[in-house]
């Protein structure tokens, strides 16, 4: 029998696959662009992202766990796919376009769109809600991140 995990983490790892997505050329520009002295963790960031998705996907289960099925239950699984895609487009789309302004939005647009999340999710399961913290608290660090290297790399902005 599939258990719910399963597809929830089923379709996680599916949609951030995606975003492994990377265009020709695209981690060289950004690999040569100037960061902050302070981004001493920049080798940690696959694993914190990978811990924010199996945050997100635990928080996801525990959602279809408290109503199976139910129309309000599929629009909240909804939210957590736009979230994720949100999210996977940062790399590729901003690879692509090789203009950090374009990761700072996508990253903005991903905080605003897991509070909304968080917040519809809170009277279904606090714990649920909780499990989306890690998320509520990382996207604005990659996100102020992406604007220091902006100002740090006007021409790539």
């Amino acid at each position: 029998m599939i258990r719910p995990w399963m597809v929830v983490g089923g379709v996680t790892l599916l949609v951030a696959l995606l975003g492994s997505i990377t265009p020709p050329g695209g981690a060289k520009w950004f690999q040569r662009l100037q960061r902050p002295s302070w981004l001493t963790f920049e080798k940690l960031i696959p694993v914190i992202w990978t811990v924010v998705f199996v945050c997100g996907a635990v928080s996801a289960t525990l959602v279809w766990q408290q109503a199976p099925g139910e129309p309000a239950t599929w629009l909240l699984m909804a939210g957590y796919v736009l979230l994720e895609l949100i999210t996977v487009a940062y790399s590729p789309v901003m690879l692509i376009t090789r203009k950090l302004r374009v990761g700072m939005v996508i990253g903005a647009t991903g905080f605003v769109v897991a509070i909304v999340l968080a917040l519809s999710v809170l009277p279904v399961s606090g714990q649920a809600a909780a499990f989306l913290l890690p998320y509520l608290i990382w996207s604005p660090i990659g996100t102020y991140t992406t604007w220091v290297m902006a100002q740090l790399n006007p021409s790539e902005a």
